[in-house]
């Protein structure tokens, strides 16, 4: 369902302080649902009941793509650690719980340190503890920052040799423009001769597509519906979750796959102290994921200065991993939308 081409009608009244994250997060809100159609970042998904309701998505029959990847990356995990240079640094955008990851440090024997990169500083040195017991013999270097935005690697691995790790398909998040911009970011921060290796989920049977999306027991739904929790739990809104409901479907024109948040009904809701009004059928639009076939990526990366090195698909051609190689100097950084989202 398209969201209808009306702006919202919004209504000053007294405000809610708030400062830090939330505050960001509140102006994220306010301006994405007075946009024209209305929209909310796919970054804010990830709290922990968001976190905990994608967990179980992975888990989840219809969803193909994590088992699917980490079904690559095992079969190819000896012909990965081949490829990584001596003693290089592995920097992994958006690192989670470093699942993926895992995979590739048992074979890369040879690596020197692992650079796991997420916005959430807590988690992510709980994360980064528990890998130094798993593998003493490699420096674990955590960077707290938002992946998409320029960042500073550790001082130790300057001097080092690079590999950047993006699996997820969480390239798949971004807008293609916004795609590039990330890579040629990623080139900036892993310097020349680096490789980077990309998880790509690819084109295939529209019903396989939408069932991933639609799963039976609704814990995508729930997923979805947890952005308007999350709202009324930070920002002390008042909406009635239950007046929405989750749409996802194939946009074959665009290669992606859509999910929206509907409004049941015309309706009015305050958010720290602005008013937003709906109506009947009007959606919030909270995600894309753009699906690729080996081509037009490979067709992309070399745009953003990267060119193929392996490609990796499994039997049925539902995903693949891609490795890269940057092929020249970093391009110099150019205006460019924030890239922080995830999924």
């Amino acid at each position: 369902m398209r969201a209808l081409a009306r702006r919202p009608q919004i209504v000053s009244d007294a405000k809610i302080e708030v400062s830090g994250e939330t505050a960001a997060f509140a102006a994220d809100v306010i301006t994405g649902l007075s946009a024209t159609p209305k929209r909310l970042s796919p970054k804010y998904f990830y709290d922990r009941a968001g976190s905990e309701l994608f967990e179980r998505i992975t888990a989840l029959p219809e969803y193909y793509p994590t088992r699917t990847e980490i079904g690559i990356l095992t079969e190819r995990a000896q012909d990965i650690a081949r490829l990584l240079p001596a003693g290089a640094a592995l920097v992994e955008f958006g690192s989670g719980a470093s699942t993926k990851t895992r995979i590739v440090l048992h074979e890369a024997k040879s690596l020197a340190a692992y650079v796991p990169v997420d916005i959430s500083a807590e988690f992510l040195r709980q994360q980064a503890e528990t890998l130094r017991r798993e593998f003493p013999d490699v420096a674990m270097l955590p960077v707290a920052a938002d992946f998409g935005k320029p960042f500073d690697l550790p001082a130790s691995v300057h001097e080092l040799p690079r590999a950047g790790f993006f699996p997820g398909s969480t390239i798949g998040n971004f807008e293609p423009h916004e795609a590039s911009a990330f890579m040629r970011h990623a080139a900036r921060v892993l310097g020349r001769g680096s490789i980077l290796i990309v998880g790509v989920d690819l084109v295939k049977d529209t019903q396989v597509l939408q069932r991933a999306y639609n799963d039976s027991q609704g814990v995508t739904a729930a997923f979805n519906l947890n952005l308007l929790e999350r709202i009324n739990r930070e920002l002390g809104a008042k909406i009635d979750v239950a007046t929405f409901e989750h749409h996802a479907f194939f946009n074959r024109e665009r290669s992606r796959i859509e999910m929206h948040l509907a409004s049941h009904k015309r309706q009015r809701i305050r958010i720290c102290g602005e008013c937003v009004d709906f109506r009947a059928g009007e959606t919030i639009h909270t995600e894309n994921s753009y699906k690729y076939t080996v081509e037009s990526f490979g067709a992309l990366a070399r745009g953003a200065g990267w060119s193929s090195t392996a490609v990796w698909t499994d039997p049925k051609q539902y995903f693949s991993v891609h490795v890269l190689t940057l092929r020249e100097e970093p391009p110099a950084p150019r205006p460019r939308p924030d890239l922080a989202a995830v999924g």
